[in-house]
């Protein structure tokens, strides 16, 4: 299979699986005696892998440890449990941070008068304090 139709029975796109070979996230695809990339159909299985990973917000870095432990079958399933556990609570710092930010500015906006007059109290929110 060639780059295009590996992208394509993946769900992946040729530039992002050429992005993953050179950021070492997956291995090198072998090549043709014309030097074409070919893939097989556990490429395939590897890039699914990788783009529902990449779906549920995992970084490259846990993504590449994920890679790892689901090719290693005699792995114990804590490790696996264990970096699912780590990305859910940056998550859920992600959230807080963004109802927070959200919050902040649903405050302001319902402050804010919305007519012809310059004050707005958004503004006046983002400004630093003077002194």
């Amino acid at each position: 299979m060639n780059i295009g139709e590996v992208a394509k029975a993946s769900g992946v796109s040729a530039k992002m699986v050429r992005h993953y070979e050179e950021s070492g996230l997956i291995r090198p695809a072998t090549r043709s005696e014309s030097n074409y990339r070919t893939y097989s159909q556990n490429d395939v299985e590897v890039l699914r892998f990788v783009k529902r990973a990449r779906t549920l917000g995992f970084p490259m870095k846990q993504i590449a440890m994920l890679l790892a432990l689901w090719e290693d079958r005699s792995r114990p399933s804590s490790e696996v449990k264990q970096l699912a556990r780590q990305h859910i609570a940056e998550l859920n710092a992600r959230i807080a941070e963004l109802t927070e930010m959200r919050d902040t500015l649903e405050h302001l906006a319902r402050h804010c008068r919305g007519d012809f007059r310059p004050e707005c109290p958004i503004l006046e929110g983002l400004a630093p304090s003077r002194h």
